[in-house]
């Protein structure tokens, strides 16, 4: 999910103040000395200051061009460049460096290559989890004596184009959460993902827990785009009957003059309602608020 450039007659509460302190700038430097891309500079991300500020950060994988042309998306879509092969290392050594407990990898849409990117994304997976082991994997003084921490990998990804295999290697690389956006509902598809299929997106991530039923499934919603509450509740409906865990719901906000304008602010209060319905239908795990996006503050999502 996106971001917003400072739009005239924006409510109060989408107002945030934009630190940049020491660990802000630490961050930012060390990504762009490992020459890694982050969402959250793509996207240019409401959270990233407030992130980065914290030592978290979400890594893009599969470089920083886009093969689709969604029409909320601040990520470029330009003819991709070919496949660091040096860039699972990089982001495993770069989470190491920032010392992360929780890490976020996403990518642009690869349509281009024949599995989507799923067999980088595996590699990122097994680079961080042969960088930073869990408790178990290896001799416990071992592990206490190089100060692994276990860190746990969530991976956002896109469709896959339906492709069961390429889903299946990114499972198989065990992530510790797997996400997947829906981003709206199903009656704006055509006009906010052209190239997305609805039923396709819930379809991975029912595949997802017919490959692996531990596995924690998860999805985000942006609203703000002309959707109705009945379509929200369908749409939530549609995420928990096919198997979602983890659901995320924030504000649309326009990165610029040429992608989709916001149709409705979403008040506080009413993304409160909109976390209660989420409940009631069965999410045990819901972040909902204007500036939630699907991966700022995953670890307390996944703990919780």
């Amino acid at each position: 999910m996106c971001k917003t450039e400072s739009k005239k007659g924006k409510p109060a509460w989408l107002k945030k103040p934009l630190p940049r302190g020491s660990d802000y700038q630490r961050v930012k430097k060390l990504l762009s000395s490992a020459n890694l891309t982050t969402v959250c500079q793509e996207a240019n991300c409401p959270n990233m200051f407030e992130c980065f500020s914290k030592d978290t950060s979400t890594f893009m994988i599969l470089g920083a061009e886009c093969t689709r042309h969604c029409r909320f998306c601040n990520v470029t879509a330009n003819p991709p460049l070919p496949v660091d092969p040096e860039e699972p290392m990089g982001v495993a050594r770069a989470a190491q460096e920032l010392g992360l407990r929780y890490v976020v990898v996403t990518s642009v849409t690869r349509d281009d290559l024949p599995d989507g990117g799923a067999a980088h994304f595996a590699a990122v997976i097994k680079a961080i989890k042969r960088f930073h082991p869990a408790p178990g994997e290896i001799d416990q003084n071992t592990w206490e004596k190089e100060g692994f921490n276990g860190m746990k990998v969530e991976v956002l990804i896109p469709d896959l184009l339906g492709d069961i295999k390429a889903l299946g290697t990114i499972v198989y690389a065990k992530p510790d959460v797997i996400n997947h956006n829906i981003e709206t509902v199903a009656s704006l598809y055509e006009i906010v993902r052209p190239e997305a299929i609805y039923q396709r997106s819930l379809d991975l991530l029912r595949n997802v827990k017919t490959m692996d039923p531990l596995m924690p499934a998860k999805s985000g919603i942006m609203v703000g785009l002309g959707e109705t509450i009945a379509e929200l509740e369908q749409t939530m409906t549609d995420l928990f009957e096919h198997g979602c865990d983890i659901l995320t719901i924030g504000q649309y906000l326009q990165p610029t003059r040429q992608h989709l304008e916001v149709k409705k602010y979403y008040s506080p209060e009413e993304f409160k309602q909109l976390e209660l319905t989420a409940r009631k239908i069965g999410f045990r795990r819901v972040a909902a608020g204007p500036f939630v996006r699907s991966s700022y503050k995953a670890q307390d999502l996944f703990n919780t």
